[in-house]
């Protein structure tokens, strides 16, 4: 069969929809969890933190490629057949939460600590500092942050097709593979990643500019 470009296009933007997909989950499941990671490293007990930032050191510190071969491969040697939909999911997820813990939790410390006192002299409690005080500023430093770490979601869920699952990249060599036109194939690819990024990250500048983040230039 003799595909045309047309045809290799819209192969291409069917699967885009996966790793869009990919990704908008692995932002939910993995910012969930990295809220209870966040609040685990603020809190008062040596444990809880000691436990939260060895989740964090683990996962910042290995490849998400050796991730995704151990939730893959590791879970199947208990009897469990996992697919390769599930697996992605689930290591993309805790990857990350590992890094955006880190993100939220550097923005809350960046409040300045007469904000604490202020409210403190108020006889705020704890929750109400947290609440009126401290992360309506954190929200407003994060919001830049975060959505410039999608980008990078976005990028690393090209990693998921070497256990098989059909994203943009797997099925751009699945395409260059039956087509022998990998020039043209790969080149649509990268159109789509850049676009895709690119609006993200122009998404990223419009928020720093709105909510006036301290750290812009």
């Amino acid at each position: 069969m003799d595909f045309t470009l047309w045809d290799i296009l819209r192969v291409l933007l069917v699967s885009l929809r996966w790793t869009v997909a990919l990704s908008c989950v692995a932002f939910v499941c993995g910012g969930t969890l990295a809220f209870a990671i966040m609040w685990l490293r603020l809190t008062p007990s040596r444990l809880s933190r000691g436990v939260a930032a060895a989740f964090i050191e683990l996962f910042q510190g290995t490849p998400l490629l050796m991730q995704l071969f151990i939730v893959f491969f590791g879970i199947a040697l208990f009897g469990f057949d996992v697919p390769a939909w599930l697996a992605a999911g689930m290591a993309v997820s805790l990857w990350s939460a590992a890094f955006l813990a880190e993100i939220w939790r550097g923005c809350i410390e960046a409040v300045p600590r007469g904000q604490w006192e202020s409210s403190a002299s108020l006889a705020m409690t704890r929750i109400q500092q947290y609440r009126h005080i401290v992360l309506p500023q954190a929200c407003r430093l994060a919001v830049a942050p975060t959505v410039g770490f999608c980008v990078q979601i976005v990028k690393n869920t090209s990693v998921t097709s070497i256990i098989g699952f059909v994203e943009l990249t797997k099925a751009g060599t699945m395409i260059s593979n039956t087509t022998f036109r990998p020039l043209e194939t790969f080149g649509l690819v990268a159109l789509m990643y850049f676009l895709l990024c690119s609006a993200l990250s122009a998404l990223s500048r419009h928020l720093e500019k709105h909510f006036n983040a301290p750290y812009r230039n």
